[in-house]
């Protein structure tokens, strides 16, 4: 199983330089988990830059993954995971998803190197 972060799925989207790394993750819909979390941030995103219209195609995108939803349960882990790594509150939430499914990470967040479980294109080159 994968998630990957809303940075990723915004590399992706531009088809900026890591966009390739995230293709693999991103086109295996189904071993594709979605934070509702990053339903919110590439929205936003998205739609801070481009007209409304391309921010729900890019969601559409997203949603042929598995959402999940922000439970009691990995938002208590999101916390633990903050506390632990120093994370802001989003990427705790994207680690703790994985880690509840046992899941690999996929970022170009520098913050998560060292961690198990994560694969970002300056590590996993």
């Amino acid at each position: 199983m994968n998630v990957v972060d809303s940075s990723g799925w915004l590399e992706y989207f531009a088809g900026g330089q890591n966009s390739a790394f995230f293709a693999p993750a991103i086109e295996n819909a189904s071993e594709l988990l979605v934070p509702t979390l990053s339903l919110y941030e590439v929205f936003k995103r998205v739609a801070q830059q481009r007209p409304e219209s391309d921010a729900f195609q890019a969601i559409a995108a997203m949603q042929q993954g598995r959402v999940v939803d922000l439970d009691a349960k990995i938002a208590l882990e999101a916390a633990r995971v903050s506390l632990a790594y120093q994370l802001p509150m989003a990427d705790s939430v994207m680690l703790a998803t994985a880690m509840e499914y046992e899941a690999s990470l996929w970022t170009q967040d520098a913050h998560f190197e060292g961690i198990v479980g994560v694969k970002n294109p300056k590590t996993s080159a």
